[in-house]
């Protein structure tokens, strides 16, 4: 069954249907157990699901007949529907959401996951570190490996290296700080000047900062920078160690909000299509990928959490994700400021289960490695 047709009759699936169910209190608990073996068998399928298969598979004795009844009443309440006449039931996004919410037995990540983790995105023999480009790059291929999705990572600009800085006099009282990251992109920011700075001073400053930010993000420069001024001695003096001090002050604080994304795995988001309207619809989600500004935008929504978010289907209103879900989680740095975000978007049909405690294994790892 594809995606954009699971999303289209859903939507009109729960369009007409008695008072839909919000809550697992109102169910039984037999229709709940029956729900739950519902969606766990489509989550592995993919397929619809049979009241004959699910009569098997039920804890009490139940007879097809009797599932089938059970199965109407939750399809009519909203949270499963039949893409065809005569097929079996899959659930609804309404349905997927009381699962994910209530019924998910979410597993333990296995050890030899863990130091897959850790083996892929730590350094490699005969590394002492790594770039922060590098991990954050790593991060996203390993997510999108890990799960057959596609690997996302939003994290702020400021975290990316500086290739070179230069300050460039304009006035007796103001200078022009020109940064270079690894990735090309250039920033510019205006810094105001010590009096009586001479003009070698700017020089002094520009070979201190370049012999010292190198393979370090502006998140590590500022206490390794204060450490080296504290010692720098003879090497600089007062008025020179006030301009380094602006310099970096300056560009850690200027464009906060600039957000940088890696996706990693979008060729595992094109297998199993069945339908034209499946392959719009991903031709669709890869400009909106292109793009960047709505996904970023819900990936941003995530920073204010604690844990993982999961958003599912047509809940995401910005852009075109009626047959996708997201699963991500914010790391921090030292502070437990957020300073990024990472997870897996991929089709409905997620092994939750499986993937939750994987994107939050590694957004906890994330942090310890940047920080």
């Amino acid at each position: 069954m594809s995606s954009a047709s699971f999303a289209r009759r859903t939507s009109s699936a729960e369009q007409a249907m008695r008072p839909p169910i919000k809550r697992l209190e109102d169910i039984d608990e037999r229709s709940r157990e029956i729900f739950r073996q519902v969606v766990e068998a489509y989550l592995e399928t993919g397929e619809p699901v049979g009241s004959r298969l699910i009569s098997k598979a039920l804890p009490m004795q139940l007879s097809p007949a009797s599932v089938r009844n059970v199965m109407t009443d939750l399809e009519e309440r909203g949270l499963l529907f039949a893409p065809h006449t005569s097929a079996g039931r899959m659930p609804t996004q309404s349905g997927l959401r009381l699962f994910v919410d209530g019924l998910l037995e979410v597993g333990n990540i296995s050890q030899a996951e863990r130091n897959q983790i850790k083996k892929q995105m730590g350094p490699g023999q005969g590394e002492s570190e790594r770039l922060v480009e590098d991990v954050l790059s790593e991060a996203s291929e390993l997510l999108s490996g890990l799960s057959q999705c596609a690997g996302l990572v939003l994290a702020d600009k400021k975290m990316a290296q500086i290739r070179h800085i230069e300050f460039v006099p304009l006035d007796p009282t103001k200078a022009l700080v020109v940064l270079v990251g690894e990735d090309g992109e250039v920033e510019n920011r205006v810094i105001d000047l010590p009096q009586g700075l001479p003009p070698s001073s700017l020089t002094k400053a520009s070979n201190f900062l370049n012999a010292h930010i190198k393979g370090r993000s502006i998140m590590e420069q500022r206490t390794h920078l204060q450490s080296e001024l504290e010692t720098a001695g003879a090497e600089l003096d007062v008025l020179t160690a006030r301009v380094v001090e602006q310099g970096i002050a300056v560009w850690s604080g200027g464009n906060a909000d600039a957000k940088s994304l890696i996706v990693r795995g979008r060729s595992h988001l094109i297998r199993d299509l069945n339908a034209d309207e499946d392959l719009t619809r991903i031709q669709q989600l890869f400009d909106d990928m292109e793009s960047k500004k709505d996904l970023i935008e819900i990936l941003q929504s995530a920073e204010d959490g604690s844990g993982v978010r999961i958003f599912i289907g047509s809940e995401n209103k910005r852009f075109s994700l009626s047959g996708s879900s997201i699963i991500v989680s914010p790391f921090k740095d030292e502070q437990k400021k957020v300073i990024g975000v990472l997870g897996v978007i991929g089709p409905t049909r997620l092994n939750y289960a499986r993937i939750i405690p994987v994107v939050d294994y590694t957004a906890r790892l994330m942090g310890r490695l940047l920080t």
